[in-house]
């Protein structure tokens, strides 16, 4: 069942088309990922999701509802964590979580939800006295205390050391797990590929490609890239032959290779064949920054 359905989204800004024609169906119980670069229009897009804006054309749902015209209802049923999200200093954890549970006739308990994202040791520091992780795992309290059906989460880890993001991949996976289903904007390649059950790649206001994460990196141009220092020069010729071969690449003396599980037998039975041998060699699956370049560059 889907919760969340976009059709044929359009907004523009002074006669500017941001976001043109976007359409995806969120399901129920899924992490979906909309992936794009800085001002590819993701943002305004979960914006029309939520009712923070009106598009200019087109059609959203959440669990049915339209997010301007039943905005109230949808508030109900759909948390979002914005892209920049502030709270007032000296306000403390305990009273934003106080706060924003008064916004609801039925929030959730706050209490074992502040256990749970690890806040409860923290819930009389002031807001401006916490790490940046913590403000995350904050505003995730916040999205999800009225008990929403559905969760936004824009830009989650942007500012995170590695750690910080890495503890709050856990979190939205314990999110998904506890039955809300999570609608993630991100520009991180890696976050996407972890998490995401499906991904919708946003380029220049349009759907460049919907798919499963493995599904996307499988319309790579080069699925597998294999690495190596032959031990004596191979013939420019014999390697642009390879087949289903994507790209090649001479640095240094050693070579890169792009291409399939077909390439790469080929490559293999070229060495043997003129008894040459591949110092460190490097067989490894393409991932989702290449396939995410491959889209773009094709929409550009």
């Amino acid at each position: 069942m889907s919760v969340i359905e976009v059709t044929g989204l359009r907004k523009s800004y002074g006669g500017r088309p941001v976001v043109d024609g976007v359409s995806f169906a969120v399901e129920e119980g899924e992490i979906f990922g909309i992936l794009g670069p800085n001002g590819a229009g993701k943002t305004t897009t979960v914006e029309c999701v939520e009712g923070l804006r009106i598009p200019d054309a087109g059609r959203v749902r959440v669990a049915g509802l339209d997010p301007v015209a039943d905005h109230e209802q949808v508030a109900r049923v759909l948390g979002a964590q914005l892209q920049e999200s502030e709270l007032q200093a000296k306000l403390t954890v305990r009273e934003a979580l106080e706060l924003y549970a008064a916004f609801y006739p039925h929030p959730a308990d706050w209490r074992p939800l502040a256990e749970r994202l690890g806040l409860t040791a923290k819930l009389t520091t002031r807001f401006a006295k916490l790490s940046g992780g913590q403000k995350q795992r904050l505003f995730i309290a916040l999205a999800l205390i009225g008990g929403p059906r559905v969760v936004v989460l824009d830009e989650l880890t942007t500012g995170l050391d590695p750690r910080a993001r890495r503890d709050t991949w856990q979190l939205i996976e314990d999110v998904r797990a506890s039955g809300v289903t999570v609608l993630l904007v991100t520009h991180f390649m890696e976050e996407a590929q972890r998490l995401c059950d499906r991904i919708a790649v946003i380029d220049k206001g349009r759907v460049a490609a919907l798919d499963t994460p493995s599904g996307l990196i499988r319309r790579s141009a080069g699925s597998t890239v294999i690495s190596f220092t032959p031990s004596a020069p191979l013939d420019e010729g014999d390697l642009n032959a390879l087949p289903a071969l994507a790209s090649v690449e001479h640095k240094d003396g050693r070579i890169t290779l792009s291409g399939t599980d077909e390439t790469v037998n080929a490559v293999i039975t070229l060495l043997a064949r003129g008894h040459i041998t591949a110092h460190q060699l490097r067989v490894s699956d393409a991932t989702l920054d290449d396939a995410f370049l491959d889209l773009t560059e094709v929409t550009s």
